[in-house]
């Protein structure tokens, strides 16, 4: 049922008082209007700034105070819908509650209040009177107008826009969540700074649609400068495993990916496997951080998380990422009031229910915190194990990070580098690299091969400075995760 039917049987159904929830207001009305048309019904509108006026533009006397203006709804015998916009600050008052009670009982079964808020608290007194109901964003079908109708008024004003007609479809899929104005807005830009709307907009379309949901700061747009999986050195298992997803995608006999948790030794990539995931899949990475849920205040937690989920639903397809996932959800929270346990609750709900295109890219460093919940299959698709590079990742990893440097990797025996390096990260490849330049510099000459080594033979790995809780990890990885 979409949002006029749905409306059009609220508006018919027992029940004088509906409390709906919008940020769209001039949609709002205009969907109202179309319903009162097809049921001959009248609508008066109010707000604080006009008072009570009736669908001839003609506003009652004095009748801002919403007392007033209730009275004189009071005397109005024909059939008709009343909606208050902005009613959070009226609803405050208790007398006007008591009013709202009062006048909503006394009306025929063909007339209806609503009150209109971006977001409802119903006061007690109105739960067993008042239906909720909240305005969905726009239909596919709205949103294959909203495109036609946008890019002919471009054209029209004088601006050439081309736009592939075999390509809507998947625009419009792209801005679904949105609301009309917010999708006009990222449409409009996306036509005018090339002169033409296709697929090849896609990717920013979705970046900037990721961009507003994002905005409240729990969630964070990430910008992927990495390249794609095919410039990552190692992972070969992950990446083969991700391409036979990407392949499979969008196939109709084929549930739909979810997502992958990614554990191992820190410094080998799981970060940057998240980023050029992004990368490849031309979809936007958004982080969501843990930390950022949580409050000192009683219940804002858990409602930072109900509006990340929710805004990560909105934003599909995206890709999430939660780094160090641990960190949020470990077992063990009682400290905490239940807060944690709470949030650990409802985010393996949504694992369990979200739609189709949100895929999971989650990583952990101790996923011995993580409570067994998350462990089982159906959470994520696969849990995979990064270890440590071998000889022939260790001499990628040197040569995407030599070539990024704008070093000719022929000039390195990247052989002879890489054996010497057993034990090394990506992260620590990276850093004898960094360290062997600061070295170069200070001594006023060009980085070598020796000298490299040298940085190399310098520097502690993780390997070595915690090789116990390396051999733990592995222990745990041997039977529990797949090799990455």
């Amino acid at each position: 049922m979409d949002n006029s039917d749905d409306l059009a049987v609220l508006l018919t159904s027992p029940g004088a008082v509906l409390m709906a929830e919008t940020t769209e207001e001039e949609r709002f009305l205009d969907l109202l209007h179309d319903i009162a048309r097809s049921r001959s019904l009248q609508v008066w509108t109010w707000s604080i700034t006009s008072g009570l006026t009736n669908q001839s533009g003609n506003a009652m006397y004095q009748t801002e105070d919403p007392h007033k203006a209730l009275s004189w709804i009071s005397d109005i015998s024909a059939p008709a819908v009343f909606v208050f916009m902005d009613a959070t600050p009226i609803l405050a008052d208790p007398y006007v509650v008591r009013r709202v009670k009062e006048t909503s009982q006394g009306l025929r079964p063909d007339q209806t209040l609503v009150f209109t808020a971006p977001k409802h608290d119903v006061p007690a007194e109105l739960t067993s009177d008042a239906r909720l109901w909240k305005l969905r964003p726009p239909s596919h079908r709205e949103l294959v107008d909203l495109i036609a109708t946008t890019t002919s008024a471009l054209n029209e004003r004088g601006f050439a826009v081309a736009i592939a007609t075999e390509d809507i479809p998947e625009i419009a899929q792209s801005l679904t969540g949105l609301s009309i104005s917010q999708a006009e807005r990222i449409v409009h830009d996306a036509a005018l700074a090339d002169g033409a709307l296709s697929e090849r907009d896609l990717p920013a379309i979705r970046s900037a649609k990721a961009e507003l949901f994002a905005a409240d700061g729990i969630l964070e747009l990430v910008e992927s400068t990495v390249g794609t999986l095919d410039d990552v050195g190692g992972l070969d298992g992950l990446r083969r495993w991700l391409h036979v997803r990407h392949v499979g995608r969008g196939q109709a006999k084929l549930p739909s990916p979810r997502g992958i948790l990614l554990t191992g030794v820190p410094g080998c990539g799981k970060s940057l496997a998240a980023k050029a995931l992004a990368h490849t899949w031309l979809q936007p990475l958004v982080l969501l951080d843990p930390g950022r849920l949580y409050s000192k205040y009683l219940g804002e937690s858990e409602q930072r998380l109900a509006r990340a989920l929710e805004a990560v639903d909105a934003m599909a397809p995206a890709i999430l990422w939660i780094d160090e996932i641990e960190k949020g959800f470990a077992a063990g929270g009682e400290g905490d009031g239940g807060v944690s346990t709470r949030l650990l609750g409802s985010f393996l709900r949504w694992m369990q229910e979200r739609p189709d295109g949100v895929f999971v890219v989650a990583t952990a460093n101790d996923v011995a915190a993580l409570p067994p919940e998350f462990l089982r299959k159906g959470r994520f698709d696969e849990i995979f194990f990064v270890d440590l590079p071998d000889h022939p990742a260790r001499k990628a990893i040197l040569d995407l990070h030599l070539r990024k440097r704008e070093l000719n990797p022929a000039d390195f025996p990247l052989d002879t580098l890489a054996a010497i390096t057993v034990g090394f990260s990506g992260a620590e490849l990276e850093a004898a690299i960094v360290g062997g330049l600061y070295n170069a510099f200070a001594a006023d000459r060009a980085l070598d091969g020796p000298a490299l080594a040298q940085a190399m033979r310098d520097t502690v790995p993780l390997s070595v400075s915690r090789a116990e809780d390396l051999t733990a990890l592995r222990a745990w990885a041997s039977t529990r995760a797949t090799p990455a």
